[in-house]
Protein backbone atom coordinates (compact mmCIF):
# COMPACT_ATOMS: atom_id res chain seq x y z
CA UNK A 1 0.00 0.00 0.00
CA UNK A 2 0.70 3.82 -0.66
CA UNK A 3 2.02 5.79 2.13
CA UNK A 4 1.97 9.34 0.26
CA UNK A 5 3.27 11.15 -2.22
CA UNK A 6 6.79 9.73 -2.53
CA UNK A 7 5.54 6.04 -3.14
CA UNK A 8 5.42 5.09 -7.02
CA UNK A 9 1.89 4.17 -8.28
CA UNK A 10 1.30 1.15 -9.77
CA UNK A 11 0.32 0.55 -13.70
CA UNK A 12 -3.05 0.16 -12.84
CA UNK A 13 -5.65 0.00 -9.54
CA UNK A 14 -4.94 -2.05 -7.14
CA UNK A 15 -6.96 -5.15 -7.61
CA UNK A 16 -6.46 -5.06 -11.55
CA UNK A 17 -3.65 -7.26 -11.94
CA UNK A 18 -3.31 -9.80 -14.97
CA UNK A 19 -5.78 -12.23 -13.97
CA UNK A 20 -8.24 -9.43 -13.44
CA UNK A 21 -6.98 -8.05 -16.80
CA UNK A 22 -6.96 -11.37 -18.76
CA UNK A 23 -10.65 -12.44 -17.26
CA UNK A 24 -11.91 -8.80 -18.30
CA UNK A 25 -10.33 -9.91 -22.40
CA UNK A 26 -12.14 -12.73 -22.26
CA UNK A 27 -15.62 -11.27 -21.15
CA UNK A 28 -14.50 -8.74 -24.40
CA UNK A 29 -14.34 -11.11 -26.83
CA UNK A 30 -17.04 -13.26 -25.83
CA UNK A 31 -19.41 -10.22 -25.65
CA UNK A 32 -17.80 -7.18 -27.83
CA UNK A 33 -21.20 -5.63 -28.89
CA UNK A 34 -22.65 -5.43 -24.91
CA UNK A 35 -18.94 -4.33 -23.44
CA UNK A 36 -18.66 -1.75 -25.79
CA UNK A 37 -21.98 -0.42 -25.39
CA UNK A 38 -21.65 -0.62 -21.38
CA UNK A 39 -17.99 1.45 -22.10
CA UNK A 40 -20.44 4.19 -24.08
CA UNK A 41 -22.71 4.23 -21.86
CA UNK A 42 -20.07 4.76 -19.12
CA UNK A 43 -18.70 7.54 -20.90
CA UNK A 44 -21.48 9.54 -21.43
CA UNK A 45 -22.63 9.34 -17.89
CA UNK A 46 -19.42 9.44 -16.33
CA UNK A 47 -17.34 12.10 -18.31
CA UNK A 48 -18.81 15.13 -16.32
CA UNK A 49 -18.31 13.81 -12.93
CA UNK A 50 -14.22 13.03 -14.23
CA UNK A 51 -13.92 16.33 -15.59
CA UNK A 52 -14.67 18.16 -12.80
CA UNK A 53 -12.15 15.72 -10.62
CA UNK A 54 -9.37 15.97 -12.57
CA UNK A 55 -9.94 19.85 -13.18
CA UNK A 56 -10.37 20.14 -9.40
CA UNK A 57 -6.98 17.26 -8.93
CA UNK A 58 -4.55 19.01 -11.39
CA UNK A 59 -5.78 23.04 -11.43
CA UNK A 60 -6.20 22.41 -15.99
CA UNK A 61 -8.85 21.86 -18.20
CA UNK A 62 -6.96 20.91 -20.64
CA UNK A 63 -4.82 18.00 -18.39
CA UNK A 64 -8.30 17.13 -17.39
CA UNK A 65 -9.59 16.20 -20.70
CA UNK A 66 -5.86 14.33 -22.00
CA UNK A 67 -6.49 12.24 -18.36
CA UNK A 68 -10.28 12.04 -19.12
CA UNK A 69 -8.92 10.34 -22.58
CA UNK A 70 -6.40 8.12 -20.83
CA UNK A 71 -8.70 6.59 -18.73
CA UNK A 72 -11.33 5.45 -21.18
CA UNK A 73 -8.30 3.99 -22.78
CA UNK A 74 -7.11 2.36 -19.80
CA UNK A 75 -10.82 0.78 -19.72
CA UNK A 76 -10.68 -0.43 -23.21
CA UNK A 77 -7.14 -1.57 -23.19
CA UNK A 78 -7.03 -3.15 -19.30
CA UNK A 79 -10.96 -3.01 -18.29
CA UNK A 80 -12.19 -4.28 -15.32
CA UNK A 81 -12.75 -7.81 -15.02
CA UNK A 82 -16.51 -7.75 -14.39
CA UNK A 83 -17.72 -5.72 -16.85
CA UNK A 84 -21.08 -6.39 -15.37
CA UNK A 85 -20.72 -3.92 -12.40
CA UNK A 86 -21.32 -0.58 -11.74
CA UNK A 87 -18.07 1.69 -14.00
CA UNK A 88 -17.76 4.62 -11.64
CA UNK A 89 -15.77 3.32 -8.70
CA UNK A 90 -13.39 1.44 -11.32
CA UNK A 91 -13.02 4.99 -13.78
CA UNK A 92 -12.65 7.65 -10.14
CA UNK A 93 -10.00 4.61 -8.91
CA UNK A 94 -8.06 5.31 -12.68
CA UNK A 95 -9.07 8.87 -13.34
CA UNK A 96 -7.65 9.63 -10.02
CA UNK A 97 -4.68 8.03 -10.09
CA UNK A 98 -3.55 9.28 -13.48
CA UNK A 99 -4.27 12.82 -12.67
CA UNK A 100 -2.12 11.86 -9.25
CA UNK A 101 0.74 10.88 -11.51
CA UNK A 102 0.15 13.73 -13.71
CA UNK A 103 0.34 16.36 -10.99
CA UNK A 104 3.62 14.86 -9.02
CA UNK A 105 5.26 14.97 -12.36
CA UNK A 106 4.59 18.11 -13.19
CA UNK A 107 5.47 19.90 -10.07
CA UNK A 108 9.06 18.09 -10.46
CA UNK A 109 9.01 19.84 -13.50
CA UNK A 110 11.05 23.45 -13.74
CA UNK A 111 8.66 26.01 -14.18
CA UNK A 112 9.19 30.31 -14.45
CA UNK A 113 7.49 32.38 -12.01
CA UNK A 114 4.39 31.50 -9.90
CA UNK A 115 2.12 28.58 -11.32
CA UNK A 116 -1.81 29.39 -11.23
CA UNK A 117 -4.20 27.54 -11.85
CA UNK A 118 -6.23 28.14 -15.96
CA UNK A 119 -8.94 29.37 -15.34
CA UNK A 120 -12.42 28.26 -17.17
CA UNK A 121 -15.29 30.09 -18.47
CA UNK A 122 -18.64 29.82 -17.05
CA UNK A 123 -19.72 32.79 -18.69
CA UNK A 124 -22.44 32.26 -21.52
CA UNK A 125 -21.11 30.43 -24.37
CA UNK A 126 -18.64 28.72 -21.90
CA UNK A 127 -15.43 27.60 -23.37
CA UNK A 128 -14.53 27.52 -27.36
CA UNK A 129 -15.56 25.56 -29.42
CA UNK A 130 -14.15 22.04 -29.91
CA UNK A 131 -13.40 21.22 -26.02
CA UNK A 132 -15.05 18.87 -23.87
CA UNK A 133 -15.99 21.83 -21.61
CA UNK A 134 -17.81 23.62 -24.23
CA UNK A 135 -19.67 20.66 -25.34
CA UNK A 136 -20.88 19.55 -22.13
CA UNK A 137 -21.77 22.71 -21.37
CA UNK A 138 -24.17 23.34 -24.33
CA UNK A 139 -25.51 20.49 -24.25
CA UNK A 140 -29.41 20.79 -22.86
CA UNK A 141 -29.33 16.98 -21.71
CA UNK A 142 -26.38 17.11 -19.48
CA UNK A 143 -27.41 16.73 -16.28
CA UNK A 144 -24.39 18.78 -15.06
CA UNK A 145 -21.53 20.93 -16.84
CA UNK A 146 -18.10 19.76 -16.11
CA UNK A 147 -17.22 22.51 -13.21
CA UNK A 148 -20.53 22.27 -11.35
CA UNK A 149 -20.03 19.81 -8.49
CA UNK A 150 -21.94 16.78 -8.00
CA UNK A 151 -25.03 16.70 -5.20
CA UNK A 152 -23.04 15.76 -1.88
CA UNK A 153 -24.98 12.22 -0.19
CA UNK A 154 -25.71 14.72 2.40
CA UNK A 155 -25.52 18.87 3.72
CA UNK A 156 -22.40 18.30 5.65
CA UNK A 157 -19.86 19.08 3.26
CA UNK A 158 -17.00 21.11 4.39
CA UNK A 159 -17.35 23.19 1.29
CA UNK A 160 -20.17 24.90 -0.60
CA UNK A 161 -21.00 23.17 -3.92
CA UNK A 162 -19.37 26.50 -5.73
CA UNK A 163 -16.70 26.46 -3.59
CA UNK A 164 -15.42 23.24 -5.24
CA UNK A 165 -14.51 24.99 -8.51
CA UNK A 166 -13.97 28.60 -7.38
CA UNK A 167 -10.81 29.95 -8.47
CA UNK A 168 -9.66 30.82 -4.43
CA UNK A 169 -10.29 26.84 -3.83
CA UNK A 170 -8.05 25.80 -6.33
CA UNK A 171 -5.02 28.50 -5.76
CA UNK A 172 -5.66 27.18 -1.92
CA UNK A 173 -5.28 23.01 -2.95
CA UNK A 174 -1.90 24.17 -4.49
CA UNK A 175 -0.51 23.88 -0.89
CA UNK A 176 -1.48 20.23 -0.50
CA UNK A 177 0.48 17.42 -1.85
CA UNK A 178 -0.97 15.31 -4.74
CA UNK A 179 -2.08 12.64 -1.95
CA UNK A 180 -3.60 14.72 -0.06
CA UNK A 181 -5.26 16.93 -2.93
CA UNK A 182 -6.63 13.19 -3.98
CA UNK A 183 -8.04 12.48 -0.51
CA UNK A 184 -9.78 15.73 0.00
CA UNK A 185 -11.58 15.60 -3.37
CA UNK A 186 -12.72 12.32 -2.58
CA UNK A 187 -13.96 12.18 0.88
CA UNK A 188 -15.03 16.39 1.15
CA UNK A 189 -16.28 16.73 -2.45
CA UNK A 190 -17.26 13.68 -4.03
CA UNK A 191 -18.25 12.83 -0.49
CA UNK A 192 -16.51 9.31 -0.36
CA UNK A 193 -16.03 7.53 2.76
CA UNK A 194 -12.83 6.38 3.99
CA UNK A 195 -13.34 3.23 3.20
CA UNK A 196 -14.23 3.98 -0.68
CA UNK A 197 -11.51 6.59 -0.60
CA UNK A 198 -9.24 3.88 0.78
CA UNK A 199 -9.65 1.66 -1.80
CA UNK A 200 -9.69 4.29 -5.00
CA UNK A 201 -6.35 5.42 -4.34
CA UNK A 202 -4.65 1.88 -2.55
CA UNK A 203 -4.06 3.90 1.19
CA UNK A 204 -4.71 2.14 4.20
CA UNK A 205 -7.77 3.88 6.05
CA UNK A 206 -5.94 5.08 9.02
CA UNK A 207 -3.38 6.91 6.31
CA UNK A 208 -6.44 8.17 4.67
CA UNK A 209 -7.63 9.67 7.88
CA UNK A 210 -4.36 11.16 8.25
CA UNK A 211 -4.00 13.26 5.13
CA UNK A 212 -7.09 14.02 5.37
CA UNK A 213 -6.52 15.88 8.13
CA UNK A 214 -3.52 16.92 7.77
CA UNK A 215 -5.21 18.34 4.08
CA UNK A 216 -7.90 20.12 6.13
CA UNK A 217 -5.27 21.84 8.32
CA UNK A 218 -3.67 22.76 5.28
CA UNK A 219 -6.60 25.05 3.86
CA UNK A 220 -7.41 26.60 6.94
CA UNK A 221 -5.53 29.77 6.20
CA UNK A 222 -7.24 29.25 2.73
CA UNK A 223 -11.02 29.50 5.23
CA UNK A 224 -9.35 31.63 7.57
CA UNK A 225 -8.26 34.60 4.94
CA UNK A 226 -11.91 34.74 3.69
CA UNK A 227 -10.17 36.19 0.48
CA UNK A 228 -13.24 35.32 -2.36
CA UNK A 229 -13.87 35.63 -5.67
CA UNK A 230 -16.57 37.20 -6.03
CA UNK A 231 -19.90 35.92 -7.56
CA UNK A 232 -20.89 37.00 -10.99
CA UNK A 233 -23.72 38.40 -9.66
CA UNK A 234 -21.94 40.82 -7.10
CA UNK A 235 -23.17 44.24 -7.91
CA UNK A 236 -20.60 45.76 -4.82
CA UNK A 237 -17.54 43.84 -6.54
CA UNK A 238 -18.68 44.49 -9.94
CA UNK A 239 -18.93 48.19 -9.22
CA UNK A 240 -15.44 47.59 -7.83
CA UNK A 241 -13.57 46.22 -10.28
CA UNK A 242 -15.15 49.04 -12.33
CA UNK A 243 -13.35 51.14 -10.32
CA UNK A 244 -9.91 49.65 -10.30
CA UNK A 245 -9.84 49.01 -13.93
CA UNK A 246 -10.82 52.95 -13.89
CA UNK A 247 -7.87 53.97 -11.91
CA UNK A 248 -5.92 52.28 -14.05
CA UNK A 249 -6.85 53.85 -17.42
CA UNK A 250 -6.69 57.51 -15.78
CA UNK A 251 -3.31 56.17 -13.79
CA UNK A 252 -4.59 57.61 -10.44
CA UNK A 253 -2.83 55.66 -8.37
CA UNK A 254 -4.37 57.17 -5.09
CA UNK A 255 -7.63 55.73 -6.59
CA UNK A 256 -6.10 52.59 -7.17
CA UNK A 257 -4.32 51.84 -3.81
CA UNK A 258 -8.05 52.81 -1.98
CA UNK A 259 -9.09 49.77 -3.50
CA UNK A 260 -6.41 47.64 -2.48
CA UNK A 261 -5.50 45.91 0.87
CA UNK A 262 -2.00 47.01 2.55
CA UNK A 263 -0.64 43.67 2.01
CA UNK A 264 -2.40 43.00 -1.63
CA UNK A 265 -0.35 40.33 -3.32
CA UNK A 266 -0.45 39.81 -7.22
CA UNK A 267 0.97 37.09 -8.92
CA UNK A 268 1.73 36.41 -12.89
CA UNK A 269 1.68 33.38 -14.38
CA UNK A 270 3.32 33.46 -18.41
CA UNK A 271 4.98 30.28 -18.13
CA UNK A 272 8.06 31.54 -19.65
CA UNK A 273 5.90 32.63 -22.47
CA UNK A 274 5.80 36.36 -22.37
CA UNK A 275 7.22 38.64 -20.04
CA UNK A 276 5.63 39.13 -16.26
CA UNK A 277 6.75 39.11 -12.83
CA UNK A 278 8.76 36.11 -11.64
CA UNK A 279 8.48 36.44 -8.50
CA UNK A 280 4.86 37.70 -6.25
CA UNK A 281 4.30 41.56 -5.87
CA UNK A 282 3.46 42.22 -2.76
CA UNK A 283 1.88 45.69 -1.31
CA UNK A 284 -0.28 47.96 -1.98
CA UNK A 285 2.14 50.95 -3.66
CA UNK A 286 4.46 48.00 -5.70
CA UNK A 287 1.36 46.46 -7.39
CA UNK A 288 -0.10 49.87 -8.25
CA UNK A 289 2.70 50.87 -9.83
CA UNK A 290 3.31 47.60 -11.36
CA UNK A 291 -0.52 48.06 -13.09
CA UNK A 292 0.26 51.63 -14.27
CA UNK A 293 3.65 50.71 -15.62
CA UNK A 294 1.58 48.41 -17.88
CA UNK A 295 -0.46 50.88 -18.99
CA UNK A 296 1.57 53.16 -19.77
CA UNK A 297 3.53 50.69 -21.72
CA UNK A 298 0.30 49.10 -23.70
CA UNK A 299 -1.49 51.98 -24.20
CA UNK A 300 -4.41 50.16 -26.62
CA UNK A 301 -5.83 47.85 -24.11
CA UNK A 302 -9.46 46.28 -24.38
CA UNK A 303 -10.95 45.04 -20.83
CA UNK A 304 -13.78 42.73 -20.27
CA UNK A 305 -15.99 41.65 -16.99
CA UNK A 306 -16.54 38.15 -17.21
CA UNK A 307 -17.75 35.15 -15.11
CA UNK A 308 -14.87 32.26 -14.98
CA UNK A 309 -14.75 29.95 -12.55
CA UNK A 310 -18.35 30.90 -11.54
CA UNK A 311 -17.17 34.29 -9.99
CA UNK A 312 -16.35 38.10 -11.44
CA UNK A 313 -12.51 38.47 -13.20
CA UNK A 314 -11.62 40.70 -16.07
CA UNK A 315 -9.89 39.36 -19.55
CA UNK A 316 -7.75 41.97 -21.42
CA UNK A 317 -6.51 41.84 -24.66
CA UNK A 318 -3.38 43.99 -25.57
CA UNK A 319 -3.70 45.19 -28.84
CA UNK A 320 -0.48 46.19 -31.20
CA UNK A 321 1.60 42.56 -31.12
CA UNK A 322 4.64 43.92 -29.20
CA UNK A 323 7.30 42.00 -28.99
CA UNK A 324 7.29 39.40 -25.60
CA UNK A 325 4.17 40.98 -24.40
CA UNK A 326 0.84 38.77 -23.99
CA UNK A 327 -1.77 39.35 -26.47
CA UNK A 328 -4.49 39.32 -23.40
CA UNK A 329 -4.45 37.52 -19.78
CA UNK A 330 -6.97 36.61 -17.70
CA UNK A 331 -6.82 38.41 -13.68
CA UNK A 332 -9.21 36.99 -10.78
CA UNK A 333 -9.46 39.48 -7.87
CA UNK A 334 -9.73 37.75 -4.21
CA UNK A 335 -11.55 40.24 -2.10
CA UNK A 336 -11.07 40.52 1.66
CA UNK A 337 -13.76 41.24 4.05
CA UNK A 338 -13.67 44.72 3.84
CA UNK A 339 -14.27 44.98 0.18
CA UNK A 340 -11.08 45.41 -1.35
CA UNK A 341 -8.76 43.77 -3.72
CA UNK A 342 -6.49 41.42 -1.40
CA UNK A 343 -5.03 39.24 -4.03
CA UNK A 344 -4.97 38.96 -7.79
CA UNK A 345 -4.06 36.36 -10.25
CA UNK A 346 -2.97 36.97 -13.52
CA UNK A 347 -3.04 34.43 -16.04
CA UNK A 348 -1.06 34.90 -19.51
CA UNK A 349 0.01 31.55 -20.87
CA UNK A 350 -1.71 30.70 -24.09
CA UNK A 351 -2.20 27.22 -23.30
CA UNK A 352 -3.75 27.79 -19.70
CA UNK A 353 -6.05 30.38 -21.83
CA UNK A 354 -7.31 27.96 -24.20
CA UNK A 355 -10.71 27.55 -21.78
CA UNK A 356 -11.49 31.16 -21.87
CA UNK A 357 -13.52 32.60 -25.14
CA UNK A 358 -11.64 36.15 -26.60
CA UNK A 359 -12.96 39.50 -26.22
CA UNK A 360 -15.73 40.40 -28.43
CA UNK A 361 -17.15 43.78 -29.54
CA UNK A 362 -20.02 44.58 -26.95
CA UNK A 363 -19.67 45.09 -23.73
CA UNK A 364 -16.26 46.00 -24.23
CA UNK A 365 -14.39 48.65 -22.05
CA UNK A 366 -11.43 50.46 -23.59
CA UNK A 367 -8.65 51.33 -20.99
CA UNK A 368 -6.09 53.82 -22.12
CA UNK A 369 -5.56 56.48 -24.67
CA UNK A 370 -5.74 55.23 -28.30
Amino acid sequence: MRTGDEAPEPEGPAGERSADESGARNVLESEPEAAAEGLARAFQGERNLLLRLLYQLTGSAVDAEDLLQATFERALSRPPRDLRRPWRPWLVRVAMNLGRDHLRRRRRRAYSGPWLPAPIDTSAGGAPPGSELTADARDPGASQVPWEPAEPRSTEGRYELMQHVSYAFLVALEALTSTQRAVLLLRDVLQYDTKETASALDLGEANVRQLLSRARRALQAFRASDRVQPRAGDARAKQLLERFLAAIASSDIRALESLLTEDVVLRTDAGGEFHAARVPVVGRSKVARFYINIARRAPRTRVELRELNGGLAYVTQFDGGLAGIAPRAVSIALLSPDGRIAEICSILSSEKLSQVVRLGEAGVSRLGPG
